[in-house]
């Protein structure tokens, strides 16, 4: 059994094909496959499931890739041994980051990063909480940008910033005469959301338990669903109805297309947070990731010390 063999094994669980994997790994799909088959015939155990174009890993094979990916993390980790007085802070680094958080933080974080470690690009990826932490545990990001609750064995996380909402409303909305608006004022009208699978539109619902409470007997006959922030700022615009926005999404500019109406104290919010495996490799990029990010002048959230 070989590190190349284990690379070979993690690449067709990931791939689910023989030739895509062959061309991840450099090599050519007759070398891999023989490679995988040896393996199986050494461990007396079938990998994958061969009889659709599909490749499926067996059971067995799910817990041996699981194996496989902690063995070449440690692995990797010898090599930094080795290797400690190499720059941490040169080389790719893959962020991902969850749809709500990306377009408001990614601007600001990518200038400031530029002070901190100009030698590691991101490379980056927008998408669900759950398929981020997926791709974090397998390897194919070094850290995701996720809001809490996140709670997942075998990761860590540190607080960045927190973050409130508010409410925007239409102009010429009734809303637009109050100083703050309470939760439960919002039940009473047309709620815009995120579609379902966003993590936001969950923190919305449970800081709003009225308007979550309404939607639950009701379903969406007072919510209307947009697929992203920007979408429903331009509906809420065009006198759709209302909606809550975190407050990295609202600019100066915006009370040109809605009123900002603040939310009565103490205000809902939301915790922004930083999760990575338990032994990544390159302590030194998290802390200049961290700390580019508290240099970027986010609108209205706050910073948390983790010292």
């Amino acid at each position: 059994m070989t590190l190349t063999e284990l690379r070979y094994i993690v690449a067709v669980a990931q791939e689910r094909h023989f030739g895509r994997a062959a061309r991840r790994c450099f090599v050519s799909q007759p070398t891999l496959s023989i490679a995988i088959k040896k393996l199986e015939e050494e461990l007396q155990v079938s990998l994958f499931d061969r009889s659709s174009n599909d490749i499926i890993t067996t059971d067995a094979g799910e817990r041996i890739v699981a194996q496989a990916r902690r063995v070449l993390e440690e692995a990797d980790l010898i090599k930094h041994l080795a290797n400690e007085e190499q720059n941490e802070l040169e080389g790719a680094f893959k962020l991902g980051l969850i749809f709500t958080v990306a377009p408001y933080l990614l601007p600001k974080l990518i200038v400031s990063l530029r002070e901190t470690a100009p030698k590691m690009p991101l490379m980056l990826e927008e998408n669900y909480t759950h398929i981020l932490t997926e791709s974090l545990k397998r390897g194919d990001l070094d850290a995701i940008v996720v809001a809490e609750p996140f709670q997942e064995p075998g990761l860590i996380t540190e607080p960045l910033y927190d973050e409130p909402f508010f409410v925007i409303v239409p102009k010429g909305h009734a809303f637009e005469d109050l100083n703050s608006v309470s939760p439960a004022m919002l039940a009473e009208e047309q709620v815009l959301l995120l579609t379902e699978g966003n993590c936001m539109r969950d923190q919305v619902l449970s800081s709003c338990s009225e308007l979550a409470a309404k939607q639950k007997i009701h379903g969406l006959t007072n919510t209307l669903q947009g697929s992203s922030i920007n979408t429903i700022r331009h509906m809420v615009a065009s006198g759709l109805g209302i909606s809550i926005m975190p407050a990295t999404a609202l600019t100066e500019n915006d009370h040109m297309l809605f009123s900002i109406i603040p939310f009565e104290m103490p205000a809902p919010q939301r915790r922004v947070v930083l999760a990575y495996r338990r032994n990544f490799v390159r302590p030194k990029a998290l802390t200049a990731l961290r700390t580019a990010i508290q240099q970027s002048q986010l609108n209205g959230v706050s910073f948390v010390d983790n010292e």
